[in-house]
């Protein structure tokens, strides 16, 4: 009997695995689970995601907004210089004597002279800018999410094109007729609707238009060269590690750089536009005319004319656009959820 209940209990308590039971684990799975846990981390962040061009278009307009309300005034001067030609003879000595003589006759709010219509005109031209370059962009960027510098050249071009024909070729036309009004004896602008109503009625359409190749020209030049130096200067900063967060300080300076380079890459495109905007460019039969004149006339530096003025407004124009567009579409990021 003792012998038989002891087989019978053997028989019960059998051999068993830690496998076995609702605690135990399978083999496979134990070593999947192994295997994970030596695995090494993923990437940070995974894959860099990409800028809607909706974030890109609001963002660009409230970036153009607040930074022509802060940078005006070194416009208006630079505008006043480009048009103080040589054979008036010229009113202004320089940049110290144009803001002087301007505060003088007609107080600080004549360095605002003008403003409306840029206003007016540089909400929509960020917008359409940053828009157009992350939808280009986009489109062409690697796997790893990274924008080649070159590629970005191209892009920066599209975007300026884009700016100059949608945008800024009326509104700047606009704006050089308002500020040069304001030179005249008795200007005739009560305000930027009555001066558009004005420029129209005289000049139909096509008056808001002049100088379309130049500002063509200059835009794309201009977009191409900042966003070739922005991207070149990222790429450089984040090496291989496209997570890598920019600084506020680290973009000032990157778009101030940019901002420089395309000041000394496209002035003279910028004179020349300038002078087709102006009051008195119906005395050129087009661009190349313009360009001709301004060299037979008045030589070579003539073409660099309001360089320092315009040097100092767009590094600084550069820099806070892109720093506040940047800051802008990382608290869109927060609340607007996109693909």
């Amino acid at each position: 009997m003792p012998i038989s209940a002891g087989r019978d209990m053997s028989s019960l308590v059998g051999p068993f695995s830690i496998s076995e039971g609702p605690c135990g684990a399978r083999p496979s799975a134990a070593r999947g689970t192994l295997a994970a846990a030596s695995a090494p981390p993923p990437a940070r962040g995974g894959k860099p995601k990409l800028t809607h061009p909706g974030k890109a278009i609001l963002a660009g307009g409230i970036a153009g907004g607040i930074e022509i309300c802060i940078t005006f005034p070194t416009e208006y001067v630079k505008t006043q210089l480009q048009l103080d030609e040589r054979s008036n003879p010229p009113r202004y000595r320089g940049i110290g004597h144009c803001v002087r003589l301007t505060v003088q006759d007609h107080g600080v709010k004549g360095l605002y002279r003008g403003l409306s219509s840029l206003l007016y005109g540089s909400i929509p031209k960020s917008a359409v800018r940053f828009g157009t370059f992350e939808f280009l962009s986009n489109q062409v960027k690697s796997s790893t999410g990274k924008l080649d510098s070159k590629t970005s050249l191209l892009c920066g071009l599209g975007a300026g094109v884009s700016e100059a024909i949608l945008i800024v070729c009326p509104m700047e036309t606009i704006k050089v007729k308002f500020i040069h009004d304001r030179c005249s004896p008795m200007p005739k602008y009560r305000g930027f609707f009555h001066g558009v109503r004005e420029i129209v009625r005289e000049q139909g359409l096509r008056g808001t238009y002049q100088g379309v190749t130049a500002t063509v020209l200059k835009q794309g030049s201009n977009q191409a060269i900042r966003f070739f130096v922005m991207t070149s200067l990222r790429n450089w900063y984040k090496a291989d590690d496209p997570h890598r967060e920019t600084n506020p300080f680290v973009t000032a300076a990157f778009g101030a750089t940019a901002g420089a380079a395309s000041v000394f890459g496209n002035t003279p495109i910028d004179v020349v536009k300038t002078r087709m905007q102006g009051l008195e460019a119906q005395k050129y039969k087009n661009t190349m005319d313009c360009a001709y004149q301004i060299f037979r006339n008045e030589g070579v530096v003539a073409f660099y004319k309001g360089t320092v003025p315009r040097l100092g407004r767009v590094c600084l124009d550069v820099a806070i656009v892109f720093v506040i567009y940047e800051e802008v579409v990382k608290v869109l990021n927060r609340y607007w959820a996109t693909n």
